[in-house]
C-alpha cells in the first residue's frame, strides 16, 4: 500500500458490544482517502470550491476481528483503475498492538464535472500511473 495513517479508537466510537460500531469505519477510511489524497497534492475542499465532486458509487467492506476504545490502529490506502473514469480505494485496517488485520475494503469513486457527469481527473489519473 502507498500509504498509511494512525489513528485511535475513541470511546464514543464504541457500541453497546463495547467494539467499534461497523458504520463507524467508513468515518476512518474516508478520513484516510482524504489524508492520502492531500498528501499526494489533490486537495478535496479545493476541487468542491471548482465544482469538481470525487463521490464514492460503491463500497465493499470485509471485517475480519473488531476494535476496541483505545485501540490504535493503521489504515492502509492505495488507488487503483476500476474503469474509464472509475478509480477504487483499496484500504486494509490493521491493529497495530498485535498486527491483526481488522478489515478490508474496496471503496470506489468517480470525479463529477460541474456539470455532473463523469470526467477523467488529470491528478487523479496521474496517481494511477505511479
Amino acid at each position: 500500500m502507498s500509504f498509511s495513517l494512525e489513528m485511535k479508537v475513541r470511546d464514543y466510537e464504541c457500541d453497546l458490544q463495547g467494539i467499534v460500531n461497523n458504520g463507524v469505519y467508513f468515518n476512518y477510511l474516508e478520513h484516510a482517502r482524504h489524508e492520502f489524497l492531500l498528501e499526494k497534492g489533490i486537495d478535496f475542499a479545493a476541487l468542491t470550491a471548482e465544482g469538481v465532486h470525487l463521490v464514492v458509487v460503491r463500497s465493499e467492506l470485509d471485517y475480519k476481528q473488531s476494535l476496541t476504545s483505545g485501540d490504535r490502529f493503521s489504515i492502509a490506502v492505495s488507488v487503483e483503475r476500476i474503469s474509464r473514469v472509475k478509480f477504487g480505494f483499496r484500504q486494509r485496517v490493521v491493529r497495530l498492538s498485535d498486527q491483526q488485520l481488522v478489515l478490508t475494503g474496496l471503496v470506489t469513486g468517480v470525479a463529477l464535472n460541474p456539470q455532473g457527469r463523469p470526467c477523467v481527473l488529470p491528478a487523479l489519473e496521474r496517481l494511477l500511473v505511479e
